[in-house]
């Protein structure tokens, strides 16, 4: 699986990468012009906002706000701008070679700020250093990408690399529109990077996470007819279940591998009158090492074999979504984490590093393919009616994506 890595790592060893340092820096005119044109624009740039956030754009619902995208790729001038049945949009900047530094982004919103955005009496706003308005706060890393890539191609500099500049589809439900992207470009892709901030956090590996729907069934009935207390109960079994299921030893035993677990939801009933013959919880199942996870998922069959027997219901296990984790060895010690951390520190702060990813960066990792999250601060109050985007934080990413592209090429 990592053969592919090594491979590429030979080429940014001995293949004339700079380093971008800290105590140098002495940025290319072109570099430094890049950067001062991402301040110049700024309030281009929270137009963009305003005009992508204010979009509805649920997972799976994500149309509207890729051609929104597609647009602005458009505008400033990507070439080969297109978007599939994903639908993910995705442009790029040729490079002298055909290897690509891929930046990834997300279309959709957490459930629920459709919600928000429909019954906000106005489109996002700004006040101060904040863009205020639900929808604004994830899509403030599509916008940072996108003016780092306007930044680009105003500087008038073919990138050693090729520049992929792609916003995905589904991350919140399954992330789809990364398995797809993977799956087309993996072959080209020197390495992906997850923009989720401006840099204060980088993570280089992916944690496991499974989540399962626990669908319970059972006889229904009116209270009065069939609410004995002796007779078959679905809320019984899920309240049994999930009690013991959260007493599960797992979390604190494997606390250091990240190992962790949740219901996050529990659904039954319609009606205060009648039993209901069908209901469900979900799990989330997490943890560095897939064996701890297997062991969770066995310990909690064991749990609903003997809930089921014990109130004479029936409880299944039906997965939603399993995305594995993974780790390549010596990509931490490499150079392209190196330069990562060095393009934080030329902006001004010290990384902290993670190897516990849980994002569209997962499906990269575990195919092997080098993979870095660009996390950090980006605004607050994501998923509800303030939530706002933090405008300073977006240019301080829009800057590390045009730098990690200068850093770990040779434009001299």
């Amino acid at each position: 699986m990592y053969l592919r890595y090594y491979l590429l790592l030979g080429v940014f060893l001995f293949g004339g990468s700079q380093l971008l340092t800290a105590q140098e820096k002495g940025l290319p005119d072109y570099a430094k012009q890049g950067l001062n044109y991402l301040d110049k624009n700024e309030a281009k740039y929270v137009d963009w906002l305003i005009r992508i956030g204010g979009i509805e754009s649920p997972s799976g619902g994500e149309q509207e706000r890729a051609e929104a995208v597609a647009d602005i790729m458009q505008e400033i001038g990507l070439q080969e701008v297109r978007i599939n049945d994903q639908p993910n949009v995705m442009g790029i900047i040729p490079g002298k070679r055909k290897d690509q530094i891929v930046y990834v982004s997300t279309l959709d919103d957490l459930a629920g700020i459709a919600e928000h955005q429909r019954a906000a009496e106005a489109p996002p706003y700004r006040a101060g250093d904040r863009l205020i308005g639900p929808g604004t706060n994830t899509s403030s890393i599509t916008v940072a990408m996108l003016a780092a890539a306007e930044a680009w191609v105003q500087s008038g500099v073919q990138p050693e690399h090729t520049l992929v500049f792609a916003a995905v589809a589904q991350e919140e439900t399954g992330l789809k529109g990364m398995k797809d992207l993977v799956d087309k470009l993996g072959g080209e892709a020197t390495i992906f990077i997850d923009v989720l901030g401006d840099g204060r956090r980088l993570t280089y590996g992916a944690i496991g996470i499974h989540w399962w729907k626990v669908v319970v069934s059972g006889p229904p009935g009116h209270t009065l007819r069939g609410g004995f207390p002796d007779q078959p109960h679905v809320n019984q079994a899920i309240g049994r279940a999930v009690d013991r299921i959260l007493q599960l030893p797992h979390p604190i035993e494997h606390r250091e591998r990240v190992t962790r677990l949740n219901v996050g939801m529990i659904h039954s009933g319609t009606v205060y009158n009648h039993k209901p013959d069908t209901g469900y919880f979900t799990l989330d199942l997490r943890s560095l090492d897939e064996p701890i996870i297997e062991d969770m998922e066995a310990a909690v069959q064991t749990i609903l074999t003997e809930v089921s027997e014990e109130t004479d219901t029936k409880l299944e296990m039906e997965p939603f979504q399993i995305t594995r984790g993974g780790q390549i060895p010596g990509f931490r010690e490499g150079p392209l984490v190196k330069q990562a951390i060095e393009v934080s520190r030329y902006l001004g702060y010290e990384p902290e590093l993670s190897n516990s990813g849980s994002s569209n960066m997962n499906i990269a990792i575990n195919r092997g393919i080098p993979a870095i999250g660009m996390g950090g601060s980006r605004g607050g109050q994501r998923g509800f009616a303030d939530e706002w985007a933090d405008i300073p934080a977006m240019i301080r990413a829009a800057k590390y994506v045009f730098l990690y592209a200068h850093a770990i090429g040779d434009n001299n």
